[in-house]
């Protein structure tokens, strides 16, 4: 027979799903900029952000887009190839959550900024639904930001449990 489980526990294991959900889409889009070399070195990033000027950026992001992003297009490709990487693998595996959360709702505002801009005669709620795709992402990790999702299914709590039950929280001599 099991004991009840606290609603923090509860909460802390709903965070967990959306904490390896959000990760494990970070880690495929992450893995295969990595690993492949069509975003990074021939191209993809540039053909991204050439599109988002088309016609998809905010009117402040231009400039930015324009003068410092596609001047630098092959370190940022990087970064932000290596960067979906370390935030999926840090979701997964429950370890660095809240510094992994931030660099994420960071990189979604820029997204969002960056390619949703549904124009200038829009009406507000028109400037929700053409952010979706980022400002959904975005409210996740502001939610593993501010919640405990390592607190179930990770690395950390893993290890916590370990030292726990092993006793080990005493120093030994060396």
């Amino acid at each position: 027979m099991t004991a009840a489980l606290s609603v923090a526990d509860l909460n802390s294991r709903a965070l967990a799903v959306m904490r390896i959900g959000v990760g494990m889409f970070f880690l495929i889009f992450g893995e295969y900029k990595v690993f492949g070399s069509q975003f990074t070195l021939h191209g993809g990033f540039q053909f991204w952000m050439n599109r988002f000027l088309e016609g998809g950026a905010y009117p402040f992001m231009v400039p930015v887009l324009r003068n410092f992003v596609l001047v630098h297009p092959t370190i940022i490709a990087f970064l932000v190839a290596y960067g979906e990487l370390a935030i999926g693998i840090a979701l997964i595996l429950g370890l660095l959550v809240r510094p992994a959360s931030v660099a994420g709702f960071v990189y979604m505002v820029a997204l969002l900024f960056s390619s949703n801009y549904p124009g200038p005669q829009a009406v507000l709620w028109q400037y929700f639904g053409a952010s979706l795709d980022h400002s959904i992402l975005a409210l996740c990790f502001l939610a593993l930001f501010l919640g405990r999702s390592e607190a179930a299914w990770s690395l950390s709590s893993w290890r916590g449990a370990h030292v726990r039950a092993s006793g080990s929280g005493s120093k030994s001599a060396v």
